[in-house]
């Protein structure tokens, strides 16, 4: 999952990138189709009820959409840096494009449940491939001082999709049926393919060693703390979260019309959860992750307690979404510190385990939900938010590696 941590990565390369001529145009473009991109990966998050019943399968059944595509994105994001290291970044990107619009039509148009998994299988190859792409095309496109406000623009889709995407889906599923909300993630999608064909420039790859960059960081200790505490961190997290639809109706009695609203707020907190993180780990990287595990765990673990009183229940849920956007932006940065000369590998196999994650989550959480009821997975992220606290707080050696 990509962040806002990244503006300050992607300034260490400058020196060693290929500039290209780029337009602010073609930045934009670039960060509507990442708001596309996180729109389209958690759009069914806000319509798994309706997505359950009209395929005739239970709510934990849905959440393989989402289990599918971050499974699939877990496996696209290594494999990337070497398929794709040959290829014109222009070209890769009009591809993956090509693959969103497709994804959205095929799932906006399933007969069945087994074409909709199918539609987000072409998703999750879509997100791997695209986050470890684009993430790093701001400093070539806008090359100098200005690569910072260039990654910002790319990035700023992440947050965009989180606050405005996904509850403008739920509202238009509502108003119209989930198909409709697909059916327009496909279309905004074709519309950044057809400006991204004639804004984006030419970009050649650029000189990589592939997937021997990610076997030299699996050496280094620092990296296998940060994947572990990733993976369960955002398990607990998504477990929680892909029903938090189910959860608001059947627990918090919060009507269906009303739900796009309480999604809009978790979102913004969200987005607000983004900033608050950047500058955390400006602060100290360390205490900001240790302070976001913490909120993440006291706030899902207070809604359990008055999770039938919504005036109550409420707040918290936004207290959440604080904690969920700081998270990515907070795990990111601290591993960024064990490799702080291969950011590009380290983004790659943080997307993948974030992925991973995400799909397990859903998947888990599913399974508990249909056998110990939704309270169960709400439970589970608190235990993985405080066990990730932990785990990270253990004692060891800075970039300690396993080989010695």
């Amino acid at each position: 999952m990509p962040n806002q941590i990244r503006l300050r990565a992607v300034s260490t390369h400058q020196a060693t990138s290929s500039p290209a001529p780029g337009t602010w145009a073609a930045l934009l473009a670039i960060g509507v189709g990442a708001f596309a991109l996180v729109t389209t990966e958690f759009l069914p998050v806000g319509l798994l009820p309706q997505i359950a019943h009209d395929m005739g399968v239970s709510e934990g059944q849905a959440g393989l959409v989402v289990t599918l595509s971050g499974a699939l994105a877990a496996i696209a994001a290594p494999l990337t840096i070497g398929a794709a290291r040959q290829f014109d970044r222009r070209h890769v990107l009009l591809s993956l494009l090509g693959m969103l619009v497709v994804s959205n039509l095929v799932v906006a148009t399933a007969p069945g449940f087994a074409v909709i998994l199918v539609g987000r299988v072409i998703l999750g190859a879509t997100i791997g491939a695209f986050w470890t792409v684009a993430g790093s095309l701001g400093p070539r496109l806008r090359p100098g001082p200005q690569a910072g406000l260039a990654t910002s623009i790319i990035l700023s889709g992440v947050s965009l999709g989180t606050v405005a995407g996904v509850p403008a889906g739920a509202l238009l599923g509502e108003l119209l049926g989930w198909r409709y909300a697909f059916g327009a993630s496909a279309a905004l999608a074709l519309v950044v393919l057809a400006a991204a064909t004639f804004l984006v420039p030419a970009l050649a790859p650029e000189s990589t060693r592939g997937l021997k960059d990610i076997a030299d960081l699996l050496k280094i200790r620092k990296v296998w703390f940060g994947l572990a505490g990733t993976v369960l961190a955002f398990v607990g997290q998504f477990a929680a979260y892909t029903y938090i639809a189910p959860l608001m109706l059947r627990v918090m009695h919060i009507g269906p019309a009303t739900i796009s609203a309480v999604l809009l707020g978790f979102g913004a907190a969200g987005f607000v959860g983004n900033l608050l993180g950047g500058w955390a780990v400006g602060k100290h990287a360390h205490r900001a992750l240790m302070s976001t595990l913490f909120l993440l765990g006291a706030s899902v673990l207070a809604l359990t307690m008055v999770e039938a009183h919504p005036a109550l229940a409420v707040p918290l849920v936004m207290l959440w979404g604080l904690g969920f956007g700081m998270l990515p932006i907070v795990m990111q940065s601290w591993m960024f510190s064990a490799a702080p000369d291969r950011l590009e590998s380290v983004q790659a196999i943080f997307v993948s385990a974030a992925q991973a994650s995400i799909g397990g989550g859903a998947l888990v959480g599913g399974l508990m939900i249909d056998r110990l009821g939704i309270n169960s997975a709400l439970w589970l992220s608190v235990g993985a938010a405080f066990a990730t606290a932990a785990l990270i707080s253990l004692p060891r050696k800075r970039n300690h590696r396993l080989t010695r």
